[in-house]
Order: structure tokens, then sequence, then C-alpha cells
């Protein structure tokens, strides 16, 4: 992820592969902090299918956590 101060805005979202067509629902858009605290609150099964997009990049949740 390019944009990592923590003000940057980011969209915190959830892509579900499980459902037909593999949808994507919006939980959070604001500060890269409270992004990342919501994230880290959700339970494991959601974090796998948790990503973090700026305007210029996307990284999946896990991967920036290191998991």
């Amino acid at each position: 992820m390019r944009t990592t101060y923590q003000d940057a805005t980011v969209r915190l979202y959830f892509l579900d592969v499980e459902s037909e067509g593999g949808g994507a629902e919006t939980l959070f858009y604001g500060p890269l902090s409270e992004a990342m605290e919501l994230a880290a609150r959700q339970p494991e099964e959601v974090q796998a299918g948790l990503f973090l997009a700026t305007d210029n990049d996307v990284v999946a949740w896990l991967d920036l956590v290191g998991e």
C-alpha cells in the first residue's frame, strides 16, 4: 500500500467470495488509523476477506498486518 500515513483516507471493505457473484461490502470509509482499528476487531473469518483501498492501491488486511 503506497499511501501509509495514519490520516490517509481509505475504504475498508469485505469481499465475500463465498456468495454468488462475490460482492464487496464497504465497512468503513475514513482515516487509515480508524480503519485498522475496526479491522482488528473483526472475527478471524471476516479478517480473511478484508481489504483496504486508497486512491492508488489495494491491499489485503492480512497481508498488511503480516499474517
